[in-house]
């Protein structure tokens, strides 16, 4: 693994490190009072000092990014920064064009309009398969969307496809801005270098 280092020896180096959520696991390094035995990214992540840059809630999947620098945590994680955070989604159902239309325009969630998305439909992509396995009607069909949105609201995409009537089975974090889960195995991380701050 690639390890940033910094221009002194008098502060830690920074680190930025991508890291695989897999299904189940929370966003965060103590169990706390709704852990409910769940595993946590202390199982995963060893790196002292690093904490996650956003969430990502347990039942979802895929890139959860982790830094040691304050600044750069607030701008990935704030959403006044825009940073672009790419979906691959499974829901329930085939949606027509009107309906994915009213993604990318924006939908009423708690008495404010989500800011449009980018939706477009995808093969199923070619990913690791989830532990458990989804659970899917015989009688319901199922596709697969990219979604790329621009900002960060407790369960958005779940709640932006629920409410065109398609149900989200599985969501996968692909990327948050430049950065990307591929080549990552679920469980695993990799370091990305980092320049020193100026």
């Amino acid at each position: 693994m690639v390890t940033a280092t910094n221009r002194t020896n008098s502060h830690p180096a920074r680190r930025l490190i991508l890291f695989n959520k897999p299904f189940g696991v929370l966003s965060q390094f103590t169990q706390g009072t709704a852990g409910e035995g769940a595993a946590t990214l202390s199982a995963f992540v060893t790196v002292p000092g690093v904490y996650p840059a956003g969430r990502l809630d347990k039942d979802s999947e895929g890139l959860l990014v982790l830094t040691n620098d304050g600044r750069l945590q607030a701008r990935i994680a704030d959403p006044r920064f825009k940073q672009p955070k790419t979906y691959l989604v499974q829901i329930e159902g085939e949606p027509d064009e009107a309906s994915l239309d009213r993604l990318r325009q924006g939908i009423l969630i708690d008495d404010a309009v989500t800011k449009p998305a980018e939706v477009a439909w995808i093969d199923p992509p070619d990913i690791w398969p989830r532990h458990p396995p989804v659970r899917f009607r015989k009688t319901v069909p199922d596709c697969w969307l990219r979604m790329t949105i621009r900002e960060g609201r407790n369960r958005q995409v779940r709640r932006m496809t629920a409410a065109i009537g398609h149900p989200t089975l599985r969501l996968v974090r692909w990327s948050v801005g430049d950065w990307s889960v591929a080549g990552i195995a679920p469980g695993d991380w990799r370091d990305v270098t980092l320049n020193p701050p100026a």
